[in-house]
């Protein structure tokens, strides 16, 4: 029996665990031994309990209740934490997800104790350095003895960087999710927008450059359906931003926002997640950033960088918005965490 720690800390964390855990469940159940350690990065209900419930995750067998602080206050804390666990409890080896603090804490503290380390969507680059998430998943990817790559892309970027050991295109976990929900799509006239990250959250001119812009989509009729990120809408509010045009809603729980990005004829977003889950149903994508770790998008042409810029985002937005294009399969054929299981119980078997 395999005993393995799998570490978690944000929304997006919580639903890739949930298609791994389910694959443990149905079909290693007496080979792995799956414990979960929720960091409490994200710990909101609307941002982690729900999605707990919803995707069937079990209850984290720990919780640090780390919250809110600064990168290196945050990422020490979940150091000392996570090593604390290590140190109590033998495990064969950390399975890790993304590119949050969460995941380089783990990665650090794991690694200083001699544990293997596997890394989940291992290989993706955005070649910003200013991007936390970029200095986290390249650190990760170091440290990790097995790098499972999603796409063929993720796999090059690591072969670049020297990286060839260890490495396996596995597909997307997200992608396993999305079939496993997948619903009749209805496709809709309403566009979809997400705001989170800090570079347009914390930048006055990107924050309203972004509403103005949803706002006069919004003025051609269009329904703009926005759920919110708690600080997005904080900063809005402080901000006094007009935002009576859009459909602001509350974040939406997971299989909510898969609902909505399968029926939107136009998804707006600076979320990694939201970019791929878009393209899985063949939404295309106005992205609110200067680049994406997610290129195959662009490359399809279902995607579009527009970063905070207005005029950018109007003219991505009018070209797609009745835009004919392929969305091909580049994320795997929905069986990634069978993969994932098997080469983790190769490797310590």
């Amino acid at each position: 029996m395999v005993h393995l720690l799998t570490i978690i800390g944000a929304r997006p964390q919580i639903i890739k665990a949930a298609a791994f855990s389910r694959v443990v469940r149905e079909q290693f159940a007496g080979r792995i031994e799956e414990h979960i350690l929720h960091t409490g990065q994200h710990y909101d209900a609307n941002m982690s309990e729900v999605f707990f419930r919803e995707l069937g995750v079990p209850a984290p067998d720990y919780n640090l209740h780390v919250g809110s602080a600064s990168h290196g206050v945050q990422t020490a804390r979940m150091i000392e934490g996570i090593e604390a666990v290590l140190m109590q409890t033998r495990y064969d080896g950390v399975l890790v997800y993304g590119d949050t603090n969460s995941t380089l804490a783990a990665a650090v503290a794991a690694s200083k104790l001699q544990i293997p380390i596997f890394h989940v969507e291992a290989g993706l680059r955005s070649y910003n350095m200013s991007m936390p998430e970029e200095i986290n998943r390249i650190v990760c990817d170091r440290l990790s003895s097995l790098l499972f790559a999603p796409t063929a892309t993720a796999v090059r970027n690591l072969e670049k960087e020297g990286m060839t050991r260890g490495v396996v295109q596995s597909g997307d976990v997200m992608y396993d999710n999305a079939l496993y929900y997948e619903t009749a799509a209805l496709k809709d006239k309403f566009v979809l927008a997400t705001v989170h990250r800090p570079a347009n959250t914390d930048n006055e001119v990107h924050l309203r450059s972004i509403i103005r812009a949803l706002q006069d989509i919004a003025k051609t009729g269009m329904e703009v359906v926005v759920p919110l990120h708690p600080r997005t809408k904080k900063r809005i509010e402080d901000l006094r931003l007009n935002t009576d045009d859009l459909r602001i809603i509350e974040p939406a729980s997971f299989l909510e926002m898969l609902a909505l990005e399968k029926n939107a004829s136009v998804v707006l977003t600076d979320s990694g997640g939201v970019q791929k889950e878009a393209f899985f149903y063949g939404t295309p994508c106005v992205i609110l950033r200067p680049e994406t770790e997610w290129v195959e998008i662009i490359d399809a042409g279902a995607g579009i960088l527009a970063d905070a810029d207005y005029e950018r985002i109007i003219a991505a937005y009018r070209m797609l918005e009745n835009k004919r294009m392929a969305f091909p399969h580049l994320f795997g054929d929905g069986h990634a965490s069978e993969k994932i299981a098997e080469e983790i119980l190769r490797f310590l078997e």
